[in-house]
């Protein structure tokens, strides 16, 4: 189905608004995601081979999950495994509802394989998605893959509030996720990554670790960091992480860090305030996965997010000591074949490689 997308689909979305496409591409998935039977056929066409692993003691049917932000109000979860996805990554979702940034505020470079997005965080609030996720559940309806949450600050609430902001949302979605994401490094959010400092950050783990481990059942919970932060800070914020208990890292979120631009369309998009994902976050995201996987000695699970959009690009991610992987951009870029692509890519990398499975290639570019 790659080229059908690409001669078909994107023509359509190229020429229409980057949060229109989104927009029309959640009512189609809609469709899927209600009908059993509409599950059973994107499989049909979409449905990625076996690579299990096991990481944060969920087990992951290949590493390839959805990144936050594509699912945001958490609509359509039940489509994303038929997408070939073995997880996804639903949000960011915020205490209260928020509108987020004023439009136009998705932007596509196509040259350059990147996206800019300055949403803002826009969603329904967490009692709405709760609600919602609770009506998929009593229907049965509920995704046979884990499943992440990804929690930002409200924009209503003051840094000085983010801790209690970010344990009520926790506390109200504890039983609509497997997994919670922590996020502190939205560059759409005014202030939002003032938030990693260790002042901010060290209350915020404070409160949402209080949310763990006074629960029934425990659930692991990944703080998600920035790639413009410089080195010495990235590792400030992991060992503050580190010494409240935390199970992982995402590496990373967006940055604001703009590529030259190769065309003269390239550059009125790269010039737009917001976060760029896609291509060109790659390098950094390999860097900061090293720099997270060398400082702790591989003790603890890295997700690797950006510009993964090949088998290549995802083999040197998990080299560099990611467990799992996630996408957004290549997904509008290359279509849901992309994930089917990248997991048969990587399950022959890593038999051509010599390795018994995909956990033993975690980090072996660094030994």
């Amino acid at each position: 189905m790659g080229l059908p997308y690409r001669s078909f689909v994107r023509p359509i979305l190229k020429v229409m608004d980057s949060e229109k496409a989104h927009k029309n591409s959640i009512n189609i998935l809609s469709k899927f995601d209600d009908s059993t039977t509409g599950q059973l056929l994107l499989n049909s066409i979409y449905g990625a081979p076996d690579e299990p692993i096991t990481v944060l003691n969920n087990l992951f049917r290949h590493p390839l999950g959805l990144a936050a932000g594509f699912d945001k109000g958490a609509d359509v979860l039940s489509s994303w495994p038929s997408l070939g996805f073995s997880w996804g990554e639903y949000g960011g979702v915020t205490r209260f509802p928020q509108d987020g940034n004023p439009k136009p505020r998705m932007f596509r470079a196509e040259k350059e394989n990147a996206l800019i997005n300055r949403m803002g965080l826009n969603n329904p609030g967490a009692i709405n998605i709760k609600d919602k996720l609770n009506q998929r559940k009593s229907t049965g309806n509920w995704p046979s893959i884990p499943i992440a949450a990804n929690i930002g600050r409200s924009s209503k609430i003051s840094n000085d509030d983010a801790p209690q902001d970010y344990s009520d949302t926790l506390e109200i979605l504890w039983d609509y996720a497997d997994i919670f994401v922590l996020n502190v490094s939205s560059p759409n959010t005014p202030n939002l990554r003032e938030l990693q400092n260790h002042s901010y950050l060290d209350l915020i783990l404070s409160e949402c670790m209080k949310i763990r481990d006074n629960s029934i059942v425990y659930k692991p919970i990944l703080l998600k960091l920035s790639p413009d932060r410089d080195d010495d800070q990235i590792i400030d914020s992991v060992d503050t992480a580190i010494r409240h208990n935390i199970d992982g890292f995402i590496a990373t979120n967006t940055t604001i860090k703009k590529p030259v631009p190769m065309n003269t369309k390239s550059r009125k998009v790269l010039s737009q305030e917001g976060g760029l994902s896609g291509r060109p976050l790659h390098n950094r995201s390999l860097e900061v996965i090293r720099l997270i996987h060398g400082h702790t000695n591989g003790n603890y699970p890295i997700i690797g997010v950006g510009g993964i959009e090949s088998p290549n690009t995802a083999w040197s991610a998990i080299t560099s000591g990611a467990s799992l992987l996630q996408l957004y951009s290549s997904l509008v870029f290359q279509g849901p074949s992309v994930v089917s692509n990248i997991v048969k890519g990587i399950k022959k990398r890593r038999i051509d490689e010599g390795f018994e499975n995909i956990s033993e290639a975690v980090g072996y570019k660094l030994l």
